[in-house]
């Protein structure tokens, strides 16, 4: 045959036996993306940087909860929305809270009342100036206690038998400082305020049954605490 004769594939690529690589479904070529381990591998690390310990409760709101019961949303939705109880102890009920409230309040006024009937003798309704100084007595005492227990365990006597305990919102530790005085004297001071300190008292006891998701009083809220149970 004569080396003139034409070429019948001149396109034919003579170097490379090999066939060129299969295309992948969707347009990519290559073995797919390796994450490791286990047939799927695992997943990328998620956006940000944040790790296991990133997500709403790694380092924020009870954060040392992460790794117990709570630390694994158990009120999510199915919108993968962020849980704001994520993480932390289940809130304490509102008839706990109210019947920590009375233990507390016949602990203290129990006591009082003997003073002032021994000091003061028979009680006198008409007297309007002993009975505003017996609930300032009675309201400072109740503020000193409180505020005493508060900034060192989170916890009154009514509290402690209740099992639930005051948390600050950032690191659920105890208010102590400034927080626990803060959130004592919001409750006790305004009632001494005559005509709208009872309502000023009465809309701040209530407002945990309507506020969410916290359950927060509006002393609460003054010093950014929960109440918590403790078991």
């Amino acid at each position: 045959m004569s080396s003139d004769q034409p070429d019948p594939d001149p396109f034919r690529k003579r170097d490379d036996p090999q066939e060129p690589p299969e295309e992948k479904p969707g347009g990519s070529s290559g073995p797919p993306p390796s994450y490791g381990g286990g047939p799927y591998g695992s997943p990328p690390p998620p956006p940000g940087g944040a790790g296991p310990e990133g997500g709403p409760y790694g380092g924020g709101p009870y954060g040392h909860y992460a790794g117990g019961p709570y630390g694994s949303n158990p009120y999510g939705d199915m919108s993968g929305a962020a849980d704001p109880l994520a993480g932390m102890p289940p809130l304490a009920s509102r008839g706990k809270r109210l019947l920590a409230r009375i233990i507390d309040a016949l602990l203290i006024g129990i006591p009082l009342g003997l003073v002032f009937w021994l000091t003061q003798g028979e009680w006198n309704s008409v007297d309007d100036g002993r009975t505003y100084t017996q609930q300032g007595i009675y309201s400072l005492v109740y503020l000193v206690y409180e505020g005493l227990m508060l900034t060192t365990s989170g916890q009154t006597v009514g509290k402690k038998l209740m099992r639930i305990r005051v948390a600050m919102l950032a690191d659920g530790d105890v208010p102590r400082g400034l927080p626990g005085w803060a959130r004592t004297l919001v409750y006790h001071v305004p009632p001494l305020v005559p005509c709208v300190g009872f309502l000023f008292w009465l809309v701040n006891v209530l407002f945990c049954t309507w506020d969410k998701p916290y359950r927060q009083c509006l002393h609460d809220k003054a010093a950014k605490t929960v109440v918590v149970a403790t078991d």
